[in-house]
């Protein structure tokens, strides 16, 4: 609710009142993790796609080097870490500033029955493409077992 109050109106008790019952029920409206939004993250797409998983995570700006996989115990998690620095110099070549500054990022997913040996993943214009085949399902063979006397 849009909390914009006459003037007139602004040590009235019951508007405080009011005002403060808004934003305690304001809370409600936002989306539930809304408290993570300044959390690093990248965006993220997986398909099933018949014999294969494919996803694809948005990492623009990054190196290949920078990025790494890894897949056990069924999770696949993709890790991130970009180190920057800005440096400023005078004229005579001394530090007037320089900071650094290293951001990474890590997601799992929880992948079953995939044929992780043959994974494979490309990096191209800031987008991680990663195939994962699903292991063949096997025949279900059952067989009579006899019982002795």
């Amino acid at each position: 609710m849009f909390g914009l109050v006459p003037m007139m109106m602004k040590n009235n008790d019951l508007t405080a009142k009011e005002d403060m019952f808004d934003r305690f029920f304001s809370v409600f409206d936002e989306p539930f993790l809304s408290g993570f939004k300044n959390v690093p993250e990248f965006k993220v797409d997986v398909k099933d796609i018949g014999n294969a998983y494919e996803l694809s995570a948005e990492l623009p700006g990054l190196k290949k080097e920078n990025i790494s996989l890894k897949y056990e115990n069924n999770y696949l998690t993709i890790s991130t870490k970009k180190e920057d620095t800005l440096e400023e110099k005078d004229e005579n070549g001394s530090y007037v500033r320089r900071e650094r500054a290293t951001n990474s990022m890590s997601r799992s997913f929880f992948i079953k029955d995939i044929d992780e040996k043959k994974c494979s993943a490309e990096y191209k214009d800031g987008v991680l493409t990663i195939n994962m085949p699903k292991i063949e399902e096997q025949e279900k063979t059952g067989h009579t077992i006899e019982i002795a006397n």
